[in-house]
């Protein structure tokens, strides 16, 4: 199957253009169906590129030296993206000139350039950030929002369920995901007014593809207990950064106690196949490619530490996303409830 070719932001995130495309090219190795538009410094993008013939024939460059810088505001961002390679990439999107942007550049930034060039869809507020965590279970969990936006309504949780639900069905091959909203106790009269109004208008929405089974705490989401959990950007980011920080924290620990003796390092080896296979389930890059869900357009947002790994890993994520079409499933969901399933009883 012929894919679009993906918009690839090389100047973005902190390992610089040879991991970028290091990373496009692994992707390209595990999928030879995979094109590109290379948008970033011609010069820096050919050197990168003299290491992997196989993509020359597979690629196109866009030049561009001007970057976004991590830091940067996102307004000052917005008035100068047309000369930048995260706006370009985005752009390439918008003009369909490719069919999904992948960028490790300033998140805040990404986000504001993607939706005033794409626009949210019909129907939707706002769109979200979403990502794939590891669990205990044989399923990985979509949470969202991470971060897009801090304040959620009622209406803002059931569209970012929707769109949660429909990128789940891509990625677990679940008919329907089981999904839940991040609260701090599982009883019906545990959160917010908009949680629980929320709750209300998905236990009445019989016509959507998921399970909604109420609520998970955040000790939870790891689990494997759900497939879809849903929250305002602002507590889904900081549950986030909590599971994130434990999982540094626990292969930290392990690194200390194993090298503490000799009898721990004897230890050591005699568990490290458990210890190695940890470490693959907690590694970030495994999981790599969180997704700007609600856009007229795919915009997989690559973390700014990622390893060639990762970026491959957001590179078969956008590519995905494409071929199972997840924009049109978003609006066929949406369509599924009409705007009057969302108003708050």
């Amino acid at each position: 199957m012929s894919l679009p070719r993906i918009a690839i932001d090389a100047m973005g995130g902190d390992e610089g253009v040879r991991t970028m495309i290091d990373g496009a090219a692994m992707a390209r190795r595990r999928h030879d169906r995979f094109k590109f538009l290379l948008v970033g410094d011609e010069e820096r993008i050919k050197k990168a590129l003299a290491d992997h013939p196989g993509m020359s024939g597979a690629s196109e460059i866009l030049h561009c030296d001007d970057v976004i810088e991590g830091d940067e505001k996102p307004s000052k961002a917005l008035r100068r993206a047309k000369n930048t390679s995260m706006g370009l990439a985005v752009d390439a999107v918008k003009r369909g000139e490719a069919g999904a942007a992948v960028s490790a550049g300033n998140t805040g930034a990404l986000m504001a350039i993607s939706k005033l060039a794409l626009r949210t869809m019909p129907g939707l507020d706002r769109p979200a950030l979403a990502a794939l965590l590891p669990t205990l279970g044989d399923n990985d969990v979509i949470m969202l929002d991470l971060g897009a936006n801090r304040e959620c309504d009622a209406r803002n949780l059931v569209q970012f369920a929707i769109m949660g639900a429909a990128y789940s069905r891509i990625v677990t091959g679940r008919e329907r995901p089981r999904t839940r909203l991040l609260n701090i106790g599982t009883e019906e009269t545990k959160g917010t007014e908009d949680i629980q109004n929320a709750a209300e208008i998905l236990r009445g929405a019989t016509g959507l593809d998921m399970e909604f089974e109420g609520y998970v705490e955040a000790d939870k989401i790891n689990r494997g207990e759900c497939d879809v959990v849903v929250c305002d950007g602002f507590s889904g980011n900081i549950a986030l950064k909590a599971i994130e920080g434990t999982a540094r924290f626990v292969t930290d620990l392990l690194r200390r106690a194993f090298t503490s003796s000799i009898r721990s390092k004897v230890g050591f080896l005699v568990s490290r196949p458990a210890t190695e296979l940890l470490k693959h389930h907690l590694d970030p890059n495994n999981h790599n490619g969180a997704v700007f869900l609600g856009l007229n357009g795919v915009v997989v947002k690559s973390h700014g530490s990622a390893d060639a790994t990762g970026v491959a890993n957001a590179v078969e994520v956008a590519a995905r996303l494409l071929e199972d079409d997840i924009l049109n499933r978003i609006r066929k969901d949406l369509g599924e409830v009409g705007s009057e399933g969302f108003a708050a009883k």
